[in-house]
């Protein structure tokens, strides 16, 4: 028995080298860059931006982390909802979020929506989420879970203009969520995807909660791009949504903390210009048409 004092092999949570190269000392150049970002297009003064999830996944935390990055201070203007028993979006009506830093207003505009549920008379609707995108829906329209906008209504818009429209959706999903969504919510994911790719809207994927779904980040957030489960994760998401690896971002969330944190600033502030990026893209090829 040569191999009865082997050692056996141990499983490691951690690759050897990070997957995805990233710079860890950017976070000021990033606030640089995005608060003097130029659009693409004249008409066009702000990049709006539709964050859509399912419950619970952290959307419009994203949106006060991402407010609170600039406002150097936790920022709470989205409203969260901290009751763990509740099962229905805290979320209720379209809202609009600009980003500022200090005294000056980004070009940069989140427009927050309910939550997705898995079940078809639940949560936001996807007709109502596409139609948001394209800039059919003003601001302050309440969500009727059981019957989406029509043209029919007061707050539907006819002719949107440029201005009006969304050049990005961003899906908020959580990590420590993700194989155990339902596939009902992914294919409500999909419908709204498809709908939107013919019309050359980007589409990208902010991963929350990285903390809460690895030990590994959890201790260390520099970790997040040698964690195995992480990677894995991303892979999942990547595969049942269509999305590309680059169109990822995993992140985490204010929650708790009572002062911000470079870490998790600069995480939050690449996805950030990321997703700027693809959407003022989507202006340049609407400029040169």
């Amino acid at each position: 028995m040569g191999n009865s004092g082997s050692k056996p092999e141990t499983y490691s949570p951690e690759l050897e080298k990070p997957w995805r190269t990233f710079d860890w000392g950017q976070k000021e150049a990033l606030k640089k860059k995005l608060e003097n970002f130029p659009l693409s297009h004249p008409d066009v003064k702000n990049i709006k931006i539709l964050v859509a999830g399912q419950i619970g996944a952290g959307k419009s935390s994203f949106i006060n982390s991402v407010d609170s990055v600039f406002q150097r201070r936790i920022s709470s203007r989205a409203l969260v909802e901290t009751s763990a028993g509740d099962s229905h979006s805290f979320t209720k009506n379209l809202e609009g979020f600009p980003i500022r830093s200090g005294t000056k207003t980004l070009p940069i505009v989140f427009k927050d929506i309910m939550g997705l549920e898995a079940d078809a008379l639940a949560g936001a609707q996807t007709e109502d989420i596409i139609n948001a995108i394209f800039g059919h829906v003003k601001n302050g329209y309440k969500f009727n879970e059981e019957q989406a906008l029509t043209h029919k209504d007061e707050l539907y818009t006819r002719d949107p203009a440029l201005s009006d429209q969304a050049f990005c959706l961003v899906y908020v999903i959580a990590a420590d969520k993700v194989g155990y969504t339902d596939n009902r919510l992914f294919d409500k994911l999909k419908i709204i995807r498809r709908r939107i790719s013919n019309k050359g809207i980007p589409q990208v994927i902010v991963m929350t909660k990285v903390d809460e779904a690895c030990p590994l980040v959890n201790k260390d957030l520099r970790k997040i791009y040698t964690s195995k489960k992480i990677k894995e994760k991303m892979d999942f998401c990547s595969l049942k949504i269509g999305l590309p690896l680059s169109n990822i971002f995993p992140v985490k969330n204010y929650h708790d903390e009572i002062d911000t944190k470079d870490d998790v600033d600069v995480l939050i502030l690449k996805a950030l210009e990321q997703i700027v990026q693809i959407a003022n893209d989507k202006l340049v090829d609407i400029q040169s048409d």
